[in-house]
C-alpha cells in the first residue's frame, strides 16, 4: 500500500507536466454539419524551435487511446525511439458518434453516407487545418480500436493511402476488409507503409478468427515497400492489450528514426561494403529529416555501429572519407581525426598518420580518461618514424 501511496504523486507530476501541453478544441466541420470536439497534443519544443516539423498522428476513440498514445508517444521521444509528434484526438463517444463515423456497408465492407462523411473531416478537413496552421511533416499515423480499426483502413485502400502508418487494436474487420487490405498491399510502390495489428485471446472467437485471417494473408506478402508487423497477446485481456499495442507499434512503426539496433544491423548492414554502409547511414538521416522534419545531428552510436565495416573490410579504404565527414558534423571530436590516422597509418604514411593523431589528442579535454589511451597512438607512430615530439 506504501508502494502505490508513494507511486500515486510521481505518476500525478508527470501526467500534469504533459497535460499541460493538452488543448481542446471545438472543430466546426462542414462535412459532417456539426462541431466536433478535438485533443491536440503539442510537443513543448515546437514553441522552442520554429524550424522543426512534425509527425501528425490522428487518433481515434480518443477518449479511451488519446492519452496512451500521449504517455507513449512522449516516453518513445525522450529516450530517442521516436521523434516528437504532434497528436490529434477525435472524441466519439459523447453520444455515441463512433458507430456512424465508423458505419459501413455489410454488402461490400466499405463506408456508409454517414462514415463517408467522417472520411472527408480527416482527409479533407483535419489534414487542410494542420497543414495551414501547424509544422507538420509528410509522415501520418492513424490509430483505432476494434470498429474504429477497421475504419483506418479505408485511408489505405484508396488509390493514394492518406496516411504512412495504421495502427490496428484489435479490430472489428467488416467482411471483406481482408481482402481488400491484403490487394493493396501488394501495390504500394512509392513510399513505405507501415501496417500495424493486434489481437488478444480475450476477443470473441469470430473477430479473432477475422484477424488471424488477415494476418495470413499479410504475412505472405512479399512487398518491400509494405512493412507489416502482428502481435498476438496470449494472456491479456481486451483493455490491457491496447497499452502493449501502441508501446509495440510505436516501437515498429518509427524504427527508422531510432538509433542502429542490433537487429537493424543484422539484416541491413552487416553484409555492406565500406561505402555502402556509409551510404546506408546517409540515406538513413536524410529520411528521417525528411519523412519526421527532425534534423538530427548524425548519432555517435550509429558511427560506432558502422565502423567495424569501414575498418576491416577492403584493407580500410575508406577510413578517411569515413573520418572527414565525421570531423563535419562532430569537429569538436577526436573520433573523425583517429578514423583518418588509421587510414594514412595503414597506408604506411606514418607522417600524416601522426599530424592527425596529434590532432585528435589536442581536441580531448584536460582530465579525459580516454587520453592515455588516444596518445598510445601517437607514441607508436612515433617510434615508427623515429622522430622526437
Amino acid at each position: 500500500m506504501k508502494k502505490l501511496v508513494l507511486f500515486l504523486p510521481i505518476f500525478l507530476m508527470a501526467f500534469n507536466c504533459w497535460s499541460q501541453d493538452i488543448k481542446i478544441k471545438n472543430f466546426e466541420s462542414y462535412e459532417l454539419d456539426n462541431n466536433r470536439t478535438l485533443k491536440i497534443y503539442i510537443p513543448p519544443s515546437y514553441h522552442q524551435d520554429s524550424t522543426k516539423f512534425y509527425p501528425l498522428t490522428i487518433v481515434l476513440d480518443a477518449e479511451l487511446l488519446f492519452d496512451a498514445y500521449v504517455g507513449n508517444a512522449i516516453l518513445f521521444a525522450n529516450t530517442d525511439e521516436a521523434p516528437e509528434q504532434i497528436i490529434v484526438g477525435i472524441q466519439q463517444n459523447q453520444y455515441n458518434e463512433r458507430e456512424e463515423d465508423c458505419s459501413y456497408k455489410k454488402e461490400n465492407s466499405l463506408p456508409t453516407k454517414q462514415s463517408e462523411a467522417f472520411y472527408r473531416f480527416i482527409r479533407s478537413e483535419l489534414f487542410t487545418y494542420f497543414n495551414d496552421n501547424y509544422r507538420v511533416s509528410p509522415f501520418k499515423t492513424i490509430i483505432g480500436n476494434t470498429l474504429t480499426a477497421n475504419f483506418t483502413n479505408y485511408f489505405l485502400i484508396e488509390n493514394y493511402p492518406g496516411f504512412n502508418a495504421y495502427i490496428n487494436i484489435n479490430p472489428s474487420l467488416a467482411m471483406d476488409i481482408p481482402h481488400l487490405v491484403n490487394d493493396k498491399s501488394k501495390v504500394i510502390k512509392d513510399e513505405n507503409i507501415y501496417y500495424y495489428l493486434s489481437n488478444c485471446k480475450r476477443n470473441s472467437d469470430k473477430k479473432e478468427t477475422t484477424i488471424n485471417a488477415l494476418n495470413q494473408l499479410l504475412v505472405a506478402n512479399e512487398n518491400p515497400k509494405f512493412k507489416y508487423r502482428y502481435d498476438y497477446f496470449q494472456n491479456s485481456t481486451v483493455t490491457s492489450s491496447v497499452g502493449q499495442s501502441i508501446s509495440s507499434a510505436l516501437s515498429f512503426i518509427f524504427e527508422l528514426y531510432s538509433p542502429i539496433s542490433k537487429e537493424e544491423f543484422e539484416s541491413n548492414i552487416k553484409d555492406l561494403s565500406p561505402p555502402e554502409a556509409i551510404a546506408y547511414l546517409e540515406n538513413k538521416y536524410v529520411e528521417i529529416e525528411y519523412l519526421f522534419g527532425s534534423n538530427l545531428k548524425m548519432r555517435e552510436k550509429d558511427i560506432f555501429a558502422i565502423e567495424g565495416i569501414v575498418m576491416d573490410k577492403e584493407n580500410g579504404d575508406y577510413l578517411k572519407e569515413y573520418g572527414e565527414m565525421i570531423n563535419k558534423l562532430y569537429i569538436e571530436s577526436p573520433i573523425g581525426d583517429y578514423y583518418i590516422g588509421r587510414y594514412y597509418e595503414t597506408g604506411n604514411k606514418p607522417k600524416q598518420a601522426l599530424k592527425y593523431y596529434k590532432s585528435g589528442y589536442m581536441k580531448l579535454p584536460e582530465g579525459d580518461p580516454n587520453a592515455d589511451a588516444y596518445y598510445q597512438n601517437v607514441e607508436r607512430v612515433l617510434n615508427q618514424t623515429g622522430i622526437g615530439m
